[in-house]
Order: structure tokens, then sequence, then C-alpha cells
């Protein structure tokens, strides 16, 4: 399964019963419901979020952030409004953005005391860092001086990730599967990675985010999401290992204390409407996947993830709160709004 070419293209009792039945609109069957596994155990909010759609539509909910305010970003790739800010209540505070057709990655990072966003659009080819409320203050054109492209069309930028030191590096999850490593001024410094099922290239580069969990070696985390794994890199590109999650098609890795959290849109073969959320710990396994089977190792390998609760259609990038909440975006899910995990 792959996402229409790229660009267009539990533990609860009742799990087996409820596995059948869709989200959408079925508030009843999720009420006081607990899902995941161990330690990280989870009470369902369907409703979180839930706006007027005719006044603030939304198309594929792409990512979520929160920001120094403790306000709740979402992204959407629907033009009314490409941001939607929240309180984390699901109330909304305010809206703004129009010119975000393929708004698909955002990644927020406080500098100098500021919070910025980072946007990747895979419509128009480019990563646009504005401030919390907008302003453009910076583009990333698509980067021809790489020499990997001929024509911006084959450059579709998915996700950032941004170093302490203002160095942005950008995969091209559904381009040519590189990634672009430039410094805080826009200058390209290094590109790395490329299409194909080595350990170094990548099947769908989708997300990426930097790993400081070890504060004196900051690694890249990336994920190949059509290979099922998630790769580390050191920061100037070199491959250093990888983690297989069989059954999982992984979006962008998010890490919140010593724990990595990962919207995985489909699961098992990769049908449609199978996505769950998975949970890794501080050595990097599976402990817990909140709409999904409970992950059992056996011999040191991961056995195959699939959904068994459809609480999720497909989810796409998860926010962790300083509760340890979970808020879940979702990408062509019936234009719905984000769901609410309480951790309990």
């Amino acid at each position: 399964m792959q996402r229409r070419g790229f660009i267009k293209k539990t533990t609860i009792a009742s799990a087996g019963i409820l596995a059948s039945t869709p989200a959408m609109g079925m508030l009843g069957p999720y009420k006081d419901a607990i899902i995941g596994h161990g330690d990280f155990r989870y009470k369902i909010d369907m409703s979180w979020g839930t706006l007027n759609a005719e006044k603030y539509p939304v198309n594929d909910c792409h990512e979520m952030v929160q920001d120094s305010k403790g306000r709740i970003l979402l992204l959407t790739n629907h033009t009314k409004n490409n941001v939607i800010v929240y309180d984390k209540s699901g109330k909304l505070i305010e809206v703004w953005g129009t010119d975000y057709p393929g708004a698909h990655g955002l990644t927020l990072k406080v500098e100098n005391g500021e919070d910025f966003l980072y946007i990747s659009d895979n419509s128009r080819h480019e990563v646009i860092k504005t401030t919390i409320d907008g302003k453009v203050v910076r583009v990333f054109p698509y980067p021809k001086e790489s020499g990997k492209y001929d024509k911006k069309e084959i450059y579709i930028p998915t996700e950032t990730a941004i170093h302490d030191n203002g160095d942005v590096y950008v995969t091209d999850g559904y381009g040519e599967q590189y990634i672009m490593h430039y410094n805080a001024k826009g200058e390209l410094l290094n590109t790395f990675g490329g299409r194909g099922d080595d350990d170094h290239l990548f099947n769908n580069a989708h997300g990426i985010c930097i790993d400081n969990r070890h504060k004196s070696n900051p690694t890249l985390l990336i994920t190949a999401r059509q290979q099922n794994k998630l790769k580390r890199f050191t920061l100037s590109g070199e491959y250093l290992e990888s983690y297989d999650l069989p059954g999982a098609y992984i979006c962008r890795p998010v890490i919140h204390k010593e724990n990595v959290y990962l919207a995985t849109i489909w699961s098992n073969d990769g049908s449609e409407g199978t996505g769950f959320i998975s949970i890794l710990d501080e050595h990097n396994k599976l402990v817990s996947a909140p709409g999904g089977c409970t992950p059992e190792y056996e011999n040191g390998q991961l056995n195959k993830m699939y959904q068994t609760l459809k609480v999720f259609t497909h989810p796409h990038d998860v926010c962790i709160d300083e509760d340890d909440n979970l808020y879940v975006a979702q990408w062509n899910s019936g234009k719905t709004y984000p769901i609410k995990l309480l951790r309990v």
C-alpha cells in the first residue's frame, strides 16, 4: 500500500466486536473505552476539537504541535484555514493561513525565545518558515543546487527537523527520497539518502526528528514508511542503525521525554483504514500500540503488527502535551477533526 502514488496516490475486552465499527459518527462505543498497553493506556475523546465545518473546514489533518503558550496547532491542507489553533480542552482560539494547498509537515522550533513554524508544502514544493501567527520569515525552495532535481515538481517535501544551531533537515518523502541539510541562512550544506531499499536509502522518507535523548550525541531519526523501519543517522548523514516495526507504516517520529511516538497510518499488509499509534521506549522497542494489537517480541524480533480496534482510520501525526495526553491528526479520514487520548 502506497499513498496514492505518494501524493495522489488493545486492551479492552470488547476489542473484537468494536474492530468492525467505523469511528466516524460512532461516539457511543468509545465512551470511557481505554486503549493501549502497559503503562501507556488512554481514554478516548472522539469529540475533542470538533468545530463548525462550514466556518472552519478541514481536509486532511496532517500534523499538530504544541507551542510555548500550551496551545495546540493543527495543520490542514484546506486553504480556508491552514492552521487551526486550540487550547488543550479543544476550544478554538484562532485560525490563519490560506496559501498552503499542500500543507503537510509542521515543525515548531523555539529560537531565541520565540516560536517559529516550518511548514512543508508538497504542492508548492518548498518549506516555509513562519512566525507563530503566520508571517513568512524564510522560504526554502526546491534544492536545484543539489544536482538531484531537474525541476521542482519532483521535489515533494514532507517534514523538517531543526537543530539547536539553526540547521534545517528536510525529507523529500514523496519525491526522490533525499534528505536536505541546510544552515540557518538557507544554504544547502549536504544531501544524503535517496530512493532504495539499502540501509542508508529510503522508500518513503516520510518524517524526521532530532533525537536529543542523549544530550552529548544528538542524532537523526528518519522514517522509511514503506519499509516499516525507523532509521538512525548522524547529523552529517551517516547511517547508524534501524529499528524494524513489521506491519507498522509509520509517519514522523515525535520524541517526548524518553519515548518515541509515531502515528501509524496503515498496518499489517497496508490495507486502508488500519491505523493505530506506536509508542517506543527508551530502547526503541514498541511497548504500546493504542488501537493495535499487543506488541510481542520473539527472539528479539517484533511480531507483525495489526489494528484491533477501529478508533482510527489513517493517523498521520501525534502531539503530546505536558500531561502525556495525545492528540491525533488523521489523513483521508472523512474530514474529521483530531482525536484526543487522555493518559490514564
